[in-house]
Parts: C-alpha cells; sequence; structure tokens
C-alpha cells in the first residue's frame, strides 16, 4: 500500500472514531480534530472555552503536531496550566492542499502514538 493509500486510510478510520466519540457520528472536520488535540494537550476536558481561548487551544495542538518536525519546540507550561512554544524553523510556504496533508499526517502520527488507530 502506498503512503498516501496508508495515510487516506488511517485519516479516514481516525475521522470515525473520533466522529462517533464526539459527534454523535457526524464526520468531523479537520479544524474541529485540531480543537479536540488542543483540549486534550492542556488536560482540561470538561472545561467551557471563550472563543480566544478556543483559538490558542488549536494553536497549542498546532505546536504539538509539528514539533516532531522540528517546528516548534516544547518551552514551558504557564501558570495557568497552558503550554507554550517556542518556533525552531519557520514553515515553508505550502499550498492549501500541501498544508492539509502535513496537518493529517501529523495527526495520524499524534493518535498512532497514543494507540487510537493502528
Amino acid at each position: 500500500m502506498s503512503r498516501d493509500q496508508q495515510l487516506k486510510q488511517r485519516w479516514e478510520q481516525l475521522v470515525n472514531i473520533l466522529s462517533n466519540q464526539f459527534s454523535q457520528g457526524e464526520d468531523l472536520d479537520l479544524d474541529a480534530i485540531i480543537y479536540l488535540i488542543g483540549v486534550q494537550e492542556l488536560g482540561k476536558v470538561h472545561q467551557k472555552f471563550k472563543k480566544d481561548e478556543k483559538l490558542n487551544l488549536m494553536h497549542i495542538a498546532i505546536c504539538r503536531l509539528l514539533e516532531p518536525y522540528g517546528y516548534y519546540e516544547f518551552d514551558y507550561f504557564d501558570t495557568e496550566g497552558w503550554p507554550h512554544y517556542t518556533v525552531k524553523e519557520e514553515l515553508p510556504p505550502l499550498k492549501a492542499g500541501e498544508q492539509s496533508v502535513l496537518m493529517k499526517e501529523a495527526i495520524v502520527n499524534y493518535f498512532l502514538e497514543r494507540q487510537v488507530i493502528e
């Protein structure tokens, strides 16, 4: 199986699992999954968040997801428990499709590490 086919299969499996768990089976989109990862990384899963906090959660997720690729590095937790990252390397300019594939690959790897998918 090619790398692209394997990524597609794993992505569909992951969307199915998360959608059944968090949205009564309605497919979650990429942004929703990034948001869930941010909540997971913050560790405050039963808290309600304001709009700006939701954006910050997505930023946390993106930093965490791209950390293994060398773009970000964890720095510290602030007094409220929010993780902070520093930029190690700027992301190269990517077309929308390339950006989507990179994020899907990073998300799949994140959930492979946590043994949510195989």
